[in-house]
Parts: structure tokens; C-alpha cells; sequence
């Protein structure tokens, strides 16, 4: 039996793939990474440090394109509603090669050309919700999530153990961002992120900007509806409305207050979303 670990270059993932080594082996676990082209630095040198450290190479793999990429392949910008590219570049990769090596599934009396294998969630305690969601998607498979169970960490008490290992704590947990996905520029982000983002790295907000502005263009120049064209979503009034990336800086360096709880939440990689009110192309 195998123990796949959905490593994500997080630190919840290090750890159930350490506790997954102290149960199992090193030998019987794999550290499988989905490589979204749009990664700080940091987050590379994290997965080399942890190759160190737990003694499991890095399996990386990749779908070939940035989320922007994507964007313009799918014919929308991706955001909370409906993030196509935690779809496509992580969860769709990271299942299609876990499926084509491996029996996943739990009944025992299955019959399979394929080796067994469990599969690792990098999920802690306070995620129990996201553990039964991706379990509702793949009732067959074989799940574990060593971070729910005791001892019970938190952030804080990762950051701490990880620096002991010679961890160097990613850019993004330094400046209060809640994770380190997809350089700071998560689409499932929300305003308070983005405000934020726009406060301590202004430099990586800009690029986005960009970013969404060009796959805009592109997207207009092709023929498609433009409902969807924004990561953010303005609900002034009651109604929603796009609200782009250029939009919310000129209302932020007008002095503009926002919201300091719309954070909105990554979940990337996890649970399958059903992504609905496609655009034509």
C-alpha cells in the first residue's frame, strides 16, 4: 500500500506527509505536487527543503499552462464561483495520475491490475468540512487526513515546528496572507485579500492587474460574453457586478475603506467544483 500525499507546498501538507513516513515509511509514501506554473519562489524552495527533510522526492506534474493561460484556453477568468483552475490545473492532474498508477479504491475485493494506494489530504482540524466534501466526490476512495486527527496543530504551532526543520516561512504567511497559492494572486481570493495584496506587495498587484486587463482584452477580441470577466465580483447595492482588479485600485487609492473579513477562502485542489454559467466562446 501506498500513501499519496496531495502535497501542495503548504505546511499542512509537509506535516501529514511526515506523520504518513512516521506510520508508514518513507518508502510506501509519495509527495505529489501539481505544478501551476504560477508559484512564488519560495514555495520551490520550500518542496526542495521538504525532499530533505522527509526524505520523499518531489513528484511534480503539471498541465502546462498559468491560470491566465487557462483563462484564455477556457474562455473565462476563473473566480470563487467558479475557479477552473484549481479544477483543471491541480485536481483533474493530481486525480489522472493517481488513477492511470494506482487502485484508489476502498473496497478490498476489487479487482485490479493496480497497485493499492490511499490518498493523502493535506487538511487539518478545521477543514474536517473540506475532508467530507472531496470524500462525497470519490465515495470509493481510500482517504486519509493525519493533520485532523491528534495531536491537533495550528498554524502558529506549524510555522514554529517548520522552522525547527530549517523551513524558511514562505513570503506570503509573513505578510498575513492565509495561504501561499498561486503567488498571492488566488482567484478564489476575495476584496480584502486583494486590498491587502495591493498594500504590501504592490509591485504583484499591478501584474495582476494586468493580467486580468489582457486576458480581458483577449476574451472581448474573441467574441465572448463578458459577465464573467473579473476575479472579483462588486455586490454594492444588492446587485453583483464585475469588479476588476484596475476598478478596485482606483476606488483603494481614493481612500476607499473595505471590508478587513472578505478573505475569501482558497480551497484549492480539494474538493471538486462544479463550474456553471460558462461563456460561450
Amino acid at each position: 500500500m501506498k500513501w499519496i500525499v496531495n502535497f501542495s507546498g503548504g505546511l499542512c501538507s509537509l506535516f501529514a506527509s511526515l506523520r504518513e513516513i512516521e506510520r508508514h515509511g518513507r518508502a510506501n509514501v509519495i509527495n505529489l505536487f501539481a505544478d501551476t506554473l504560477y508559484e512564488n519562489q519560495d514555495l520551490h524552495d520550500f518542496l526542495r527543503r521538504s525532499e530533505d527533510v522527509t526524505g520523499v522526492p518531489v513528484t511534480r506534474i503539471s498541465y502546462g499552462l498559468n491560470p491566465w493561460q487557462l483563462f484564455r484556453k477556457e474562455g473565462m477568468i476563473g473566480n470563487n464561483g467558479s475557479p477552473i483552475c484549481s479544477i483543471r490545473l491541480k485536481r483533474e492532474p493530481l486525480n489522472a495520475w493517481m488513477e492511470s498508477r494506482y487502485n484508489l479504491a476502498d473496497d478490498q475485493s476489487a479487482f485490479s491490475f493496480l497497485p493499492n494506494a490511499t490518498v493523502t489530504l493535506g487538511f487539518d482540524w478545521t477543514e474536517l468540512h473540506r475532508v467530507t466534501d472531496f470524500q462525497v466526490e470519490h465515495p470509493t476512495w481510500r482517504l486519509s487526513a493525519p493533520m485532523t486527527e491528534a495531536p491537533y496543530w495550528d498554524k502558529c504551532r506549524m510555522i514554529g515546528e517548520a522552522e525547527k526543520l530549517g523551513f524558511v516561512t514562505p513570503e506570503a504567511y509573513v505578510l498575513g496572507f492565509p495561504h501561499n497559492n498561486c503567488g498571492m494572486v488566488c482567484v478564489r481570493a476575495g476584496i480584502s485579500h486583494f486590498v491587502h495584496l495591493h498594500k504590501v506587495k504592490p509591485k504583484r498587484y499591478l501584474e495582476a492587474e494586468r493580467d486580468e486587463l489582457e486576458t480581458i482584452k483577449y476574451l472581448t477580441d474573441k467574441g465572448c460574453s463578458s459577465a464573467h470577466f473579473t476575479i472579483l465580483r462588486d455586490r454594492r447595492g444588492g446587485t453583483s457586478k464585475p469588479l476588476s482588479l484596475r476598478d478596485l485600485r482606483l476606488r483603494i487609492e481614493s481612500g476607499e475603506q473595505f471590508p478587513r473579513d472578505e478573505w475569501g477562502g482558497c480551497g484549492c485542489g480539494g474538493e471538486k467544483i462544479i463550474v456553471d454559467e460558462r461563456p460561450t466562446v
